[in-house]
């Protein structure tokens, strides 16, 4: 049985993926507290209470290893440097026959190069820098700069939105919306004494820089949505291998068959990339802005920063939601349960070993064989939950004729009750229904079948539908699309709540008690950091118009509707201009009924 505790341990710790693994940032956190990485069961040696990292040897030096006798610095450079020649050579051949073709290339080589640099610089400057920092060792001064930088923060914060907002005043009901939700989770807090305000106002900047540049620059816009098309791309090789084990039909037909795949192939890398440290390295990076900014603990921090990697990789939207929610979770976690004493932490190093594989395929065996329970988990949770969505709703459904209420359904109850809590967080009123019905869906079943419910609405869009069919709406519109993709994006649902108990009491039995108090709290948490990512989300955002003009686009022989054609239409139908004439008109009521078109 200790076996099987311990192999269960390690299935879910080692696959840093998917959809519907709740519990993965407990079993992090666990792993990281014991000075070892999630997956791996060795027991590295301790000494005076901290965990030695066992360093993997790569390159040349593994081959120092396999050779009696050892090459000398000079062959290694001259190596180093002949495949440095022919890699720079061959990325200026690809730049000059095709740039555009070569830009994914490229951006990787620049990104390599500013993290060798980074590395570089803080190895020869960092400890000048460090002896030179005005700040260090004065406490009244650094006390004074922290309240200059925080008012200054206000007061751009405010210029900005009397500015922004003049001409979008739905941002400051989003805007609202984060005040409100920070006040309850105030009110809620255990220790309202003990708030470091510090680390929420830096984890809600963050939040909110990070989303003006991935939503309102265009180049934060243009990266995460090539991002996001590079993903897409990368995880489309799941086909290769699941169409050989069950064929083509099955795969473009049948969603299990269609998705979970994914979780195989997404584990694999992940574990790759574990292996060869690169994983550790950026959670690092990003643990230590938190951690420096926030002053939260090592801990904590790398456990927050991990679960950037441990949820839905599909569309820029989510993949921005996910590096978003990182800072809005530790500051919304500090607020409700903050620390009464001293962490014993906080002085601690942590450091992240590399796992149990010693090669490549070992890594990548270990990381498809993990994945095996969790694809189960999530196919068998959906089943569950579905059925049982189902008979809740043919329950209710006849409760409902017996009191002459027809119609009425859990997603219909979700539409009423969680319609306030869509509209603060910037939903246009007449979205409010579906995107409270799809809240709804998300926090009692899960994000998955909120997501898919999601994905029907913006294909019903982008197929040009009409909006409205009888007095059910098919689709919602671009802006409560985007904020909805952001509130659902995160694991606090009520099925978590067994999965996390499940999780973490088997990792640490005596505390059964004390996560049976405390996880309520957090499924309130992380339901609000959803919400919250939403209303940044809808303070930031900027409505993009068609990519054409409607005369040029209505003009031509139309095969099929999209959205950008019943805008136009929809414009053509309502206007009088005599740019529009008649002919435009005409084209479009071949795919939608107006009263001019009889």
């Amino acid at each position: 049985m200790e076996d099987d505790m311990r192999g269960q341990r390690e299935s879910i710790s080692l696959t840093p993926t998917a959809l519907g693994v709740e519990n993965a940032g407990a079993e992090f956190l666990e792993s990281l507290e014991e000075g070892r990485l999630p997956g791996s069961s060795d027991s590295s040696p301790h000494q005076g209470g901290h965990t030695v990292e066992r360093k993997r040897l790569w390159g040349w030096r593994s081959l120092h290893r396999a050779l009696p006798g050892r090459p000398s610095a000079l062959l290694r450079w001259m190596g180093t440097g002949l495949l440095c020649a022919a890699y720079a050579a061959f990325l200026l051949a690809a730049c000059l026959l095709d740039f555009q073709r070569a830009l994914a290339l490229c951006i990787v080589t620049c990104v390599v190069l500013t993290f060798l640099a980074h590395s570089l610089l803080k190895r020869c400057l960092g400890p000048t820098l460090s002896g030179c920092a005005m700040l260090q060792g004065n406490p009244r001064l650094h006390l004074w700069f922290n309240r200059a930088l925080a008012l200054t923060a206000v007061l751009g914060l405010a210029l900005w939105l009397a500015l922004d907002t003049s001409q979008r005043p739905e941002q400051l009901v989003s805007f609202a919306g984060i005040c409100v939700i920070v006040s309850l989770l105030f009110a809620c807090s255990k220790h309202r004494h003990a708030v470091s305000w510090q680390a929420v106002t830096w984890g809600l900047g963050l939040q909110f820089v990070l989303g003006l540049f991935v939503i309102r620059t265009e180049l934060g816009f243009i990266a995460f949505q090539w991002l996001g098309d590079q993903i897409h791309i990368f995880l489309s090789y799941t086909t290769a291998g699941s169409a050989f084990v069950f064929g083509e039909a099955l795969v473009k037909d049948v969603f299990a068959f269609q998705v979970l795949p994914i979780i195989v192939f997404f584990s694999c890398v992940m574990s790759v990339l574990y292996y060869m440290g690169l994983m550790q390295w950026v959670i690092l990076k990003i643990s230590w802005l938190m951690q420096i900014t926030m002053g939260t603990t090592a801990t904590e921090t790398l456990s927050v920063a991990g679960n950037i990697f441990v949820s839905q990789i599909d569309a820029s939207s989510l993949i921005a939601a996910s590096v978003m929610a990182a800072p809005c979770a530790l500051a919304l976690s500090k607020l409700v349960y903050p620390e009464a004493e001293e962490s014993k932490f906080r002085s601690e190093e942590v450091r992240l070993s590399y796992g149990d594989a010693q090669n490549l395929v070992e890594a990548l065996s270990s990381g498809a064989a993990a994945s095996v329970k969790v694809v189960a988990n999530i196919a068998t949770n959906l089943i569950a939950f579905l059925a049982v969505l189902a008979f809740i709703n043919a329950a209710l459904s006849w409760l409902g004729a017996l009191v002459d209420i027809p119609g009425l359904s859990f997603q219909l109850i979700c539409s009423y009750v969680l319609r306030p809590v869509a509209f603060l967080m910037g939903v246009p009123w007449e979205d409010c229904p579906v995107v409270a019905e799809l809240l709804g869906t998300k926090l009692f079943l899960n994000e998955f079948v909120a997501y898919q419910g999601l994905s029907e609405y913006k294909r019903r869009r982008l197929a040009g539908a009409e909006e409205w069919v009888g007095a059910r709406k098919q689709w919602i519109s671009v802006r409560a699309e985007t904020l909805t993709t952001f509130a659902l994006c995160g694991f606090a649902n009520v099925s978590s709540i067994g999965i996390m108990l499940g999780g973490l009491t088997s990792l640490v039995p005596h505390r059964r008690s004390d996560f049976a108090r405390l996880v309520l709290r957090a499924l309130f948490t992380g339901a609000c950091v959803s919400l919250v990512n939403a209303c940044v989300a809808g303070i930031l955002y900027v409505p993009r118009g068609p990519k054409s003009g409607c005369g040029g686009l209505l003009n031509h022989t139309l095969s099929s509707s999209s959205f950008e054609v019943y805008q136009c239409c929809r414009r053509a139908f309502q206007s009088t201009s005599p740019e529009l004439s008649l002919a435009l008109r005409e084209n479009c009521c071949r795919f939608y009924n107006h009263t001019i078109c009889a």
